[in-house]
C-alpha cells in the first residue's frame, strides 16, 4: 500500500513537473494573420510570429503557433497588416534632440509659413514668455512660399516670447527679445555669427554662421532643467516607436556633455527605455580631445552595458582640427593619427564624420597607416555622411572593413546640392554602388538639427530621390529595391553596434523586435511611404507603442 501511495506522490509530482515545464515553453507574446517580411536570407514572408522571453521563438503559417499559445500567452490579430523588423537609424542625435524634445517647437510636416507660425502661436500658449526654440530639421522649400519666414512674421506669432529659429547649420533668426536676453546685437556678434541685412541695408532678424559658431550660439540658449530633459527623452523616444523605430547608434554631437546623459540613464535604470540605444563619446574641449577620452573612456570601457544601453565607442568629432577640414596640416594629422592608434589598440569603435570625397583620402591614408600596427576591421569603424563618394573611395573602405553609415541629407538640401553638382547629383549617394561592392552601408537621418527624425521620409527618399520641393535627383543606378532600402535600415545598421546576429531580421533566437505597420510598405505607392506610422511596436518582446485598433495592448 505504502508502495502504491508513493508511486501514485512521484507520478503525480512529474505530471505537475510536466505540465509546469510545458507551460514555460508557452509564448508571451503571438501575433498572428500578419504579412511578415523577416527580411532573412530567403527574404521569406510569414504569417505569425511568437516571443518568448523577449525573443522570437517561432517564425512561420497561423497553425504553427498552436501548440506555444496558453493560457497566459497575449495574442494579437494582425488583420492583415505588414510586420516589419524594428528599424535602426545608423545616425541619430536622439540623445540630445530628447534632452529639448519638451521644450522646443518643430516644423516636420509644415506645408506653409501659416502652419509654422501656428505651432510658434501653440508653444506661446501653452508656456507664455518663455524660450521659442525651434533646433531645425525644416526647409524653406516645404513651405508653399518657398522661402523662410521673416521676422515681422514670428513677431506677429509670438510678440511677448524670445524667439530662436535656426535653419540647418548656416543660419538662424533671432528677435529683438531674443538677442536683448543673449547680449546680442548686428554690432555686437559671437564670433563666426554675421548679420544678414535687406538690399536697403535693414536687418532682416537672420544671421549666418557655420555648425561650429552656430552651435556655440545654442549653447547659450537656456537649457530644460533635468525633470523636463527626462519628460523629452520619454517623449521623443515615444514618438520614435511611433515611426517603427527600436534602435538607434548616436555619435553624440555638439551641445551635449557628459552630464547630459543622467536622463537617458535615469530610464535605463528604471527599465523604462523603449529605444536600444549605442551611443558614442564626441569631443567636446577642442585642443584637449586626447586628455577627455583617456578620462572618461575608463568608465566607459567598449561594449560597456547591456541590450537596452550600450557605449559604442568614439566619434564622430575625433579632434577639432580635422572636424570638415578638407585641408588638414600636419600637425593636425599627427594628433589625429596619436588618437585613432590609441582607439584601435584599446578595441574602440571609431566614427567620424566627413562629408567631402575629394579630402577623404587625407583621413583613409591615417586609417590605413593605423591598420598596419591593429586591424581595424573586426573594430567596425565608420565614416558618416559623405554623400559624394566615389567607387575608388568605397574599394578603401572596404579593404579597411569601413562601414559607411548614410542619411537623408539630399532630402531636405539636395535642391542646392544639385544646383551645385549638376548631373553628377544623379549619383549621390551612391547607394547603388556601394551594395554592389559590399561595403556596410546603414541608413538613417543625422536628426534633429538637420533632418527630420522620420525613418518613412528617409526611406522614401532612398526609393525615388525626390527632395521636399518635389525635384528628382538620384538616378536608378544608384536607387535600391524596398527590400534593400529595409535592410539598410534594420540589419544593415544593426552592423555598426555588433548586433546584426541579433536583431534587424526576424528570425528565431533574436531578439523580439518588430513594428506592425499602418499600411504595407512593400507594396503601397512610393509617395506614400513617407506617411507610414507604426500601430504596434514590440521592443524585446514588449509592447512600446501601440495606436488605433491596438492601443488597448499597451
Amino acid at each position: 500500500m505504502r508502495k502504491l501511495l508513493a508511486i501514485l506522490v512521484i507520478s503525480c509530482w512529474a505530471t505537475l513537473a510536466y505540465a509546469q515545464k510545458a507551460d514555460l515553453q508557452k509564448a508571451d507574446l503571438v501575433v498572428t494573420n500578419a504579412k511578415i517580411v523577416t527580411l532573412d536570407g530567403a527574404s521569406t514572408i510569414a504569417q505569425a510570429i511568437a516571443v518568448r522571453e523577449g525573443r522570437i521563438v517561432a517564425v512561420g503559417g497561423n497553425d504553427a503557433m498552436d501548440s506555444l499559445i496558453g493560457p497566459a500567452t497575449r495574442r494579437v490579430d494582425a488583420g492583415g497588416r505588414t510586420i516589419i523588423p524594428g528599424l535602426i537609424d545608423s545616425h541619430i542625435h536622439a540623445v540630445r534632440a530628447g534632452l529639448t524634445y519638451a521644450t522646443e517647437v518643430n516644423w516636420i510636416g509644415a506645408k506653409t509659413i501659416g502652419e509654422a507660425m501656428d505651432r510658434l502661436r501653440q508653444a506661446a500658449k501653452a508656456r507664455p514668455e518663455s524660450w521659442i526654440i525651434v533646433a531645425g530639421c525644416w526647409s524653406e522649400l516645404q513651405f508653399a512660399e518657398k522661402r523662410r519666414p521673416t521676422l515681422a512674421e514670428v513677431l506677429s506669432a509670438v510678440p511677448d516670447n524670445p524667439a530662436y529659429i535656426q535653419l540647418f547649420y548656416s543660419s538662424l533668426l533671432m528677435t529683438p527679445k531674443a538677442q536683448q536676453a543673449l547680449g546680442i546685437s548686428a554690432d555686437q556678434l559671437p564670433a563666426g555669427i554675421t548679420t544678414e541685412r535687406a538690399a536697403s541695408g535693414d536687418t532682416t532678424g537672420w544671421f549666418n554662421g557655420s555648425i561650429v559658431s552656430i552651435s556655440a550660439l545654442f549653447d547659450r540658449l537656456p537649457r530644460p532643467n533635468f525633470d523636463e530633459n527626462v519628460a523629452g527623452t520619454r517623449q521623443f523616444f515615444t514618438e520614435l516607436n511611433r515611426l517603427g523605430i527600436t534602435g538607434i547608434v548616436d555619435p553624440g554631437g555638439f551641445s551635449i556633455y557628459p552630464g547630459h546623459y543622467a536622463a537617458l540613464q535615469k530610464l535605463w535604470r528604471e527599465k523604462s527605455l523603449s529605444v536600444r540605444v549605442a551611443f558614442s563619446l564626441f569631443a567636446q574641449n577642442v585642443g584637449a580631445e586626447f586628455k577627455e577620452y583617456k578620462t572618461l573612456t575608463p568608465f566607459l570601457p567598449m561594449g560597456f552595458g547591456d541590450d537596452m544601453l550600450r557605449f559604442n565607442g568614439i566619434g564622430e568629432r575625433i579632434t577639432g582640427a580635422m572636424y570638415n577640414n578638407n585641408a588638414p596640416d600636419a600637425a593636425a594629422k599627427a594628433k589625429f593619427l596619436e588618437i585613432v592608434r590609441w582607439a584601435a589598440k584599446q578595441g574602440l569603435t571609431v566614427t567620424i564624420h566627413w562629408q567631402e570625397d575629394k579630402s577623404v583620402h587625407e583621413l583613409l591614408d591615417l586609417y590605413e597607416e593605423v591598420n598596419k600596427e591593429t586591424p581595424i576591421a573586426p573594430l567596425r569603424w565608420s565614416i558618416a555622411h559623405l554623400d559624394n563618394t566615389t567607387s575608388e573611395t568605397l574599394l578603401r573602405m572596404k579593404a579597411l572593413g569601413i562601414g559607411w553609415t548614410m542619411q537623408d541629407a539630399m532630402y531636405l538640401g539636395g535642391d542646392r546640392i544639385v544646383a551645385q553638382a549638376g548631373e553628377a547629383a544623379r549619383h549621390l549617394p551612391p547607394i547603388g554602388t556601394a551594395l554592389r561592392m559590399g561595403v556596410h552601408v546603414g541608413a538613417g537621418t543625422d536628426a534633429h538639427r538637420v533632418a527630420s527624425y522620420n525613418p518613412f521620409v528617409a526611406l522614401q527618399w532612398m526609393l525615388d530621390g525626390k527632395t521636399v520641393g518635389g525635384l528628382s535627383t538620384r538616378g536608378p543606378d544608384e536607387t535600391p529595391s524596398r527590400e534593400e532600402a529595409l535592410r539598410l535600415y534594420t540589419v544593415g545598421s544593426a552592423w555598426f553596434c555588433f548586433d546584426e546576429t541579433r536583431r534587424g531580421t526576424l528570425e528565431t533566437g533574436k531578439l523580439a523586435d518588430f513594428a506592425v505597420l499602418d499600411r504595407d510598405f512593400m507594396s503601397v505607392p512610393v509617395e506614400q511611404i513617407g506617411a507610414t506610422a507604426s500601430v504596434l511596436t514590440v521592443v524585446g518582446g514588449r509592447v512600446v507603442y501601440a495606436a488605433d485598433g491596438f492601443a488597448s495592448f499597451k
